[in-house]
Formats: structure tokens, C-alpha cells, sequence
């Protein structure tokens, strides 16, 4: 089974990065349904793209990630959530976990650190 993922970053260069890894990471067994730039596009998106999981940023404009979380979570409480911020403090981690995230990736990341993460909260492994 392939894990739809979406992807929610502001920075085009994160959305890309990402996807290429999705893309060139068979054995990740994952494909990017989505991208967004921010909570709102993710919001709207997500009806229509129906991802298994979500890769969110936590600093964007309009909509920022933790707002989204909660969001996400109330709309779709069976969507897994992995934060992929550089926001490092533990605090913030928490926070978000404590909001619905399922598991927190750091920037910046190595892609062997990324698939690890999505291998392991993919709805296949669970």
C-alpha cells in the first residue's frame, strides 16, 4: 500500500526536496498528493487530495502549522501528522505533539532521516 502524503511548507525548496525523495525513495513506498504553502491551502486541499499523512511546517504565513494541526486533526482525526520544522526547543515539539502531530522531524534533515520518519508513522507500519 502506498502512503498519500501531503506536503505543507512554505518554502518552495522544502516542498520540492521532499517530494524528490518521496519520488526517488521507492522502498519509501509514498506519494505526494499535495503541496501547500501554508495551513489555509493545506485546509483546502485536503478534502480533495485525501493524504494518509502530512509533513507540516510550523512557521508559515496566513494559517501557521500549529493552527493547522488542530485544525486537521478535528476535521480528520484519523490523518497522521509529522512536523518537519526548525524550530528545535522542545517546547515547541510538545506542543505540537500535544495539538496531534505524531512525530517531529528537525530541519535540516538528511533524506535517510525523512524516509525513517515517514517509514515509520506510514499507515502500512501501523
Amino acid at each position: 500500500m502506498t502512503t498519500r502524503i501531503m506536503i505543507v511548507d512554505d518554502s518552495n525548496m522544502i516542498r520540492n526536496r521532499i517530494s524528490r525523495v518521496c519520488q526517488a525513495e521507492a522502498s519509501a513506498d509514498c506519494e505526494v498528493v499535495a503541496t501547500a504553502r501554508n495551513g489555509l491551502e493545506a485546509l483546502s486541499m485536503c478534502a480533495a487530495s485525501n493524504p494518509d499523512l502530512v509533513t507540516m511546517d510550523l512557521t508559515m504565513p496566513g494559517m501557521d502549522g500549529e493552527a493547522c494541526i488542530e485544525a486537521l486533526v478535528k476535521r480528520y482525526p484519523n490523518l497522521l501528522i509529522l512536523v518537519v520544522s526548525a524550530l528545535s526547543d522542545k517546547a515547541t515539539a510538545i506542543r505540537a505533539l500535544k495539538k496531534g502531530a505524531h512525530g517531529f522531524l528537525y530541519k535540516p534533515f538528511t533524506d535517510d532521516q525523512l524516509i525513517a520518519s515517514l517509514r515509520e508513522l506510514s499507515p502500512v507500519n501501523a
